[in-house]
């Protein structure tokens, strides 16, 4: 059958972004204020049209940078340390922008401790906001986020909750060295329950290739001090740390 360009209504291609990372003990999302239409002053995700000569991780970076402040250089050991970035899924209900045709794909930002946003570009505001007000019954303070963004946030929470058991992600939430207590910490905020601290140091530490001793302590935590650790080489955890039952 011949191509009719008749037949193919225009369309655009965004990113979205959900960038999570653990303050205060919580697990929080970045959101941004909109600044135009649609949903202009309300709650959303970061993210933006892609460019034509763009890539979709480069169309990320860029809107990061670009409605938070926040800045990561692809391929190089500069920006923020230790952020990991993927794909999340892609989003293209008929309806979920009125402006037009829109397909999302949405990217996973995870980072430990995350400085406070500066809003820029066309985003009125820009914040981190725990992720089970986020995601309960009251929402944001103006309201549910725009669009479709409180599905993609919920799937990108449940992708981290998900990885964590499985791989050695959680140490992307932590500094280049960290204590196993900082390190129960990430996962109980992610998980959002909380874990005995003994059982949770014996599988840690018995988990082939999860940690490395560095060969020092730290005090910062407050009490003895704990021994300090990097993550090992190992992506894949063999056992697992399996989320407990709520």
């Amino acid at each position: 059958m011949p191509y009719d360009p008749s037949d193919y209504p225009p369309f655009a291609v965004t990113v979205d972004l959900v960038v999570l990372t653990v303050r205060r003990h919580a697990l929080c999302a970045l959101i941004v204020r909109r600044g135009e239409e649609p949903h202009r002053g309300e709650w959303a995700l970061p993210g933006g049209f892609v460019r034509a000569e763009e890539d979709l991780t480069a169309a990320a970076v860029r809107e990061l940078a670009e409605e938070t402040g926040l800045r990561v250089q692809e391929g190089t050991g500069h920006g923020l340390s230790g952020v990991h970035l993927e794909q999340l899924a892609s989003y293209g209900d008929p309806h979920r922008d009125p402006r037009m045709r829109v397909v999302s794909v949405a990217h996973l930002v995870l980072a430990p401790d995350l400085p406070s946003p500066i809003p820029g570009g066309d985003a009125g505001g820009a914040e981190w906001m725990p992720v089970d007000r986020l995601l309960g019954d009251a929402a944001t303070p103006s309201g549910r986020l725009a669009f479709d963004h409180g599905t993609i946030l919920a799937d990108g929470v449940e992708r981290a909750r998900s990885k964590i058991e499985y791989s050695s992600l959680a140490a992307a939430f932590c500094p280049a060295e960290f204590t196993v207590g900082e390190l129960r910490r990430v996962y109980e905020a992610v998980w959002g329950v909380a874990l005995d601290p003994r059982n949770f140091h014996r599988k840690v530490t018995g988990t082939p290739g999860f940690l490395v001793p560095v060969g020092g302590t730290t005090t910062r935590q407050g009490g003895r001090p704990a021994q300090l650790f990097r993550a090992g080489g190992a992506t894949v955890l063999n056992p697992p740390m399996l989320r407990p039952e709520v």
